[in-house]
């Protein structure tokens, strides 16, 4: 904790440089410094973790390195002043409008990964009443669902630019059109995915463990993932169009759905009722209340921001 939090400050300057290079359209740096970071990190992993026998303090410092690297690479384009934005200390803005706008548009982003991270801790505290075997299965299964969303997330990153450039530009049936492309893209992703997690969940848990009670409940967890990871994407696209389109209030309730408003009470009830199963069934259980709460804010979003205008 101490080694990731010392390098705290790089991982956030990270994140806004990403961003900026990203709304400039300069893609392709991005997805070089990401790649570059990405990959150090796994080839330091090994060599901290066990090489140097840093254990997790080496993981930790694996991410740091890699984060600095990443930076380095995405502030080398400002630095070298091949960027539409320039850095200056005397651009630093002192209206309190900015900032407001930035924390309102940002907060369906801060409540999903704040949640996020409460929902995690809940499950394992629920998770361990029946032992580490089902915490080990639980969190991998977990961890596979969270790679498919976050292939979701991605393409979203990619959405939301597009859609609100052109809703700004009154293009909003544009805008429209990207939200419903994103859409297809994003659950033909989830579809392909859950067929294949589905029939493979076995094999794919043995990849990460040697137990065969970790790979038995593992696999029934992740199969129960599957039934709902087809909705993922138009819930998450729901969501991130509010967000993108300056709705940050309404955003913010979806934001709250998936891991906080469903999530947290089913993961307190449904365990008492059903034992191991509910917990293994909350997270599928959350996620298909949001998807189901998407559908009118999608049909008002079509009404009365789209079609009104157009």
């Amino acid at each position: 904790a101490r080694i990731i939090l010392l390098g705290a400050p790089v991982s956030c300057s990270v994140f806004v440089l990403n961003n900026l290079l990203r709304a400039e359209g300069n893609t392709k740096l991005v997805l070089w410094g990401t790649m570059t970071g990405g990959i150090l990190n796994l080839v330091l992993d090994p060599i901290l973790i066990f090489s140097l026998r840093m254990g997790s303090g080496g993981a930790a410092l694996a991410t740091v390195l890699s984060q600095c690297a990443n930076w380095c690479i995405l502030f080398s384009a400002f630095a070298r002043g091949k960027t539409i934005l320039r850095l200056r200390l005397a651009s630093v803005s002192r209206s309190r409008t900015t900032y407001l706008q930035i924390l309102t548009t940002g907060s369906p982003t801060v409540l999903r990964q704040g949640l996020g991270s409460v929902s995690t801790t809940a499950l394992n505290i629920q998770a361990l009443v029946y032992g580490d075997t089902a915490v080990a299965a639980i969190t991998i299964a977990g961890k596979i669902y969270t790679l498919v969303r976050q292939v979701v997330l991605g393409i979203g990153q990619g959405f939301q630019p597009v859609a609100g450039y052109n809703y700004g530009a009154g293009q909003r049936g544009r805008a429209f059109h990207a939200f419903c492309f994103a859409t297809f893209l994003g659950t033909v992703v989830c579809v392909t995915a859950a067929i294949v997690l589905g029939i493979f969940a076995e094999d794919i848990l043995w990849w990460f463990c040697a137990s065969a009670n970790v790979v038995r409940l593992g696999s029934q967890t992740l199969r129960i993932f599957c039934w709902v990871m087809p909705l993922l994407a138009f819930s998450t696209f729901v969501n991130q169009s509010y967000q993108c389109l300056g709705f940050s209030r309404l955003a913010s309730l979806l934001a709250s759905c998936r891991q906080g408003i469903f999530f947290l009470p089913a993961i307190v009830l449904l365990p008492r009722f059903l034992g191991i199963l509910g917990v293994q069934i909350t997270q599928s259980l959350a996620d298909l209340m949001t998807f189901l709460l998407s559908i009118p804010f999608a049909i008002h979003f079509y009404r009365n921001i789209i079609r009104k205008h157009e």
